[in-house]
Order: C-alpha cells, then sequence, then structure tokens
C-alpha cells in the first residue's frame, strides 16, 4: 500500500499540492530580471494558506540556477551573523573569499590572516562577501519564513536596505501572517518596506483541488467536486480532507460517503489551526466572526448596529479581517466566513 500522499504537516511541502505558478513566476521574473524590478517580496496568508509551500518552491527553482545562492535563515536568530556564516560554509564560496583575503575570524570563520585587515563589524562583512560574489557574477535569496517583528528582523532589515542600495546582488524573500507583515512596516526606520510588493494567498482553484482528488483518490468527478467545496479553496483543508479520506477508505478498502468525513475533518481544522485562530483574534474581532458564524453572509450595516460601532471603526475591522484572510469581502456591503467550516466550529466556543 502507498503512503498517505497528503500531510498535516507544517512547513512540510507534500507529496500531493497544488502550485501557484502564475505568482511564484511573478516572483521569479521580478528577481531573475537583467534589471530586477523588485529586491524584496513579502508572502501573506492565514495558517495553512501555503505560504511555507510556496517559499519551498521558489527557493528551490532558485537553487537551481548556477548563479544563485539561497540561503534560508530563521527570524528568531541573529541573522547576519546566520547569513555570513551560511555563505562562508559553501566551499566554493570559501575558497573565494579566502583568495580575497578577507579575514573574518572574528565571527568564527576562517583563520586569521595576517595580510589581512581583519573585519570586526558584521555589516561590513556581509558587504564585503557580496561584493566578491558580485564580481563572480551570482546573486544571494535571503528567505524568511514566518517573520515576526524583532530586535534581529529589524536591524537586518536595516542592513538589507543600505545593500540594495548599494547596489550589491542580494535578494529577500519573507512570509508571514498579516499582522506580524503590517507591524514590520509601520517601523518607523523601515519605510521603504511599504514600497515592497506583496502577495496575499487567496484560496486555491476548487477545479485544481477537484481535479487533484478525482486522480489521486479515485474518486468521480461528482464527489471530487463536493470535496473541493468542503475545502472553500484553503491549502490546509485540501490536504486535511484527502489525508483523511486516503485514510479512511482508501488505506482500509472501505467505501463511504462524505458526510463520514465532516466529523474528523473538523476536529483536525479545529485541532490544527482554528483554536490559534480564535485565540488571536481581538475581542470586537470575535464579536463581528461571532455575528457572521451566526447568521452567514451578513451586511456590514447590521454587525455594526449590532455591536454599535462607528462607521469608521467598522472599516477598520472589515479591512483587517479581510487582509487576515478570514473574512470574504467582495461582495459589495456583505460580509461572510473565508475559511471552510470555521463558523460551525466557532459556534460551539460562542
Amino acid at each position: 500500500m502507498l503512503s498517505n500522499p497528503f500531510t498535516l504537516s507544517f512547513g512540510e511541502e507534500p507529496s500531493q499540492y497544488i502550485s501557484r505558478h502564475q505568482q511564484i513566476n511573478e516572483i521569479i521574473d521580478s528577481f531573475s530580471g537583467d534589471t530586477p524590478t523588485a529586491h524584496v517580496y513579502m508572502i501573506s496568508g492565514v495558517r495553512g494558506s501555503g505560504k511555507t509551500v510556496m517559499l519551498a518552491d521558489i527557493s528551490d527553482s532558485f537553487s537551481q540556477k548556477k548563479d544563485w545562492i539561497v540561503i534560508s535563515v530563521t527570524p528568531d536568530s541573529d541573522i547576519l551573523h546566520s547569513i555570513a556564516a551560511k555563505l562562508y560554509s559553501i566551499p566554493e564560496l570559501k575558497k573565494l573569499f579566502t583568495s580575497a583575503k578577507l579575514d573574518l575570524s572574528a565571527f568564527g570563520l576562517g583563520v586569521h590572516i595576517d595580510t589581512a585587515n581583519q573585519i570586526f563589524d558584521i555589516d561590513t562583512a556581509i558587504e564585503k562577501m557580496l561584493e566578491q560574489i558580485k564580481k563572480k557574477g551570482r546573486k544571494v535569496l535571503i528567505t524568511i519564513d514566518e517573520i515576526v517583528k524583532n530586535d534581529s528582523v529589524k536591524y537586518f532589515a536595516g542592513v538589507f536596505q543600505i545593500l540594495v542600495r548599494q547596489k550589491l546582488p542580494v535578494f529577500l524573500l519573507m512570509t508571514g501572517l498579516y499582522d506580524n507583515i503590517y507591524n514590520l512596516q509601520n517601523e518607523k526606520t523601515l519605510t521603504f518596506l511599504y514600497r515592497a510588493p506583496k502577495i496575499a494567498l487567496e484560496p486555491l482553484s476548487l477545479n485544481a483541488i477537484s481535479r487533484s482528488y478525482e486522480s489521486v483518490l479515485k474518486v468521480d468527478r461528482v464527489k471530487a467536486d463536493q470535496m473541493a467545496k468542503l475545502t472553500c479553496g484553503y491549502a490546509f483543508a485540501y490536504q486535511v480532507l484527502g489525508y483523511i479520506y486516503w485514510n479512511k477508505f482508501i488505506k482500509k478498502k472501505s467505501s463511504g460517503t462524505i458526510e463520514d468525513l465532516i466529523s474528523e475533518y473538523d476536529g483536525l481544522l479545529e485541532e490544527y489551526v482554528y483554536e490559534k485562530l480564535w485565540f488571536e483574534l481581538s475581542p470586537k474581532e470575535k464579536d463581528i466572526i461571532a455575528i457572521i458564524s451566526e447568521r452567514g453572509t451578513v451586511k456590514v450595516e447590521e454587525i455594526r448596529d449590532t455591536l454599535s460601532m462607528t462607521s469608521g471603526n467598522m472599516a477598520v475591522y472589515r479591512d483587517r479581517l479581510i487582509k487576515k484572510g478570514l473574512v470574504d469581502g467582495s461582495r459589495y456591503g456583505y460580509l461572510s466566513l473565508k475559511l471552510p467550516r470555521f463558523g460551525d466550529i466557532i459556534r460551539i466556543w460562542i
């Protein structure tokens, strides 16, 4: 029996997934041009929307290009030291830095070079390393998954801005929740991030999900369509529903209906994502979500009147919930929930 092609693990590229070709190509083309149209891209989306998988897709693409070097760092590390160490750990670059007599021994990299001036400032070290990389006609892509606003990230972002101004071949790709990216952009010393292109991940194509279920799970098109609609295009839900179906019916060589999957489906969505999403909402955001979960598609003015909110205040919360990926405001004057079964699940909590 083949192993389950769907996964419940975050941060891991599943064997079965739906790629976002258009958005991926947008970033690759922007970075790859002779005159790059951007040096920074930010990918935002709700938990489980596929940010990490998309980041991995783009990283893999650049890793296969001989003139690119891909460095992945974590937001809670000493980012600049991590970048320097990872660049130095690449054998061909180590030889390059050594032949250029870059003395990086102050950072625990290499050995002291008597005939060179020792570098004691990590900003300068990164700059000198990138200068040598540029001479070889190569470029560096730095990726940070699930960005947060902390001292290390703020300092790195400030240095990165200077490196770009110096026309060094360095590029940055970050993913993050809307709130975390918003907080970072609002740092007064990092206004350049406001101008950086951003991609907010939208739901996956229901047709693509249906075709995937039809092919992988060997279900007929009618059932595949029903299952796809149940996911609402939410990437993690696509994985969860496929995972359950595989374990419940294919692995056990049994049959059943979609209704047989709902209880476990709700339980896994709640456990892996929805509890945390709910916990992270402000009291007023919870009030708005609660009303929508009880009434379905609701007029904005109805929510505003129920909660005694001003038009301006309601507009702020509406905008935030839409950007967080929790609420759909595409129908003018109305709001509805965007995530599958979210309303059914949270109604038990309120």
